[in-house]
């Protein structure tokens, strides 16, 4: 049985936290945009670190678990 627990984390973790999308941290004008659709270099990082943080917590820490089957 496959465990699709960290596959499904990182798919919805990777469209929430594209940067323009939702919410931009740090936006072109503004520390915070929402829903600009346009992004940085320092909001890319920022998003990247946000991503691995909350991956790390919820695979390693939480231990997410699905399995289908």
């Amino acid at each position: 049985m496959a465990d699709w627990g960290p596959v499904l984390i990182g798919v919805v973790l990777f469209l929430l936290l594209t940067p323009g999308l939702l919410f931009q941290i740090p936006g072109n004008s503004r520390t915070l945009e929402f829903g600009s659709l346009k992004t940085n270099g320092k909001a890319i990082a920022v998003h990247t670190l946000i991503f691995f943080t909350l991956y790390a917590i919820l695979i390693l820490a939480v231990h997410v678990h699905i399995y289908a089957g």
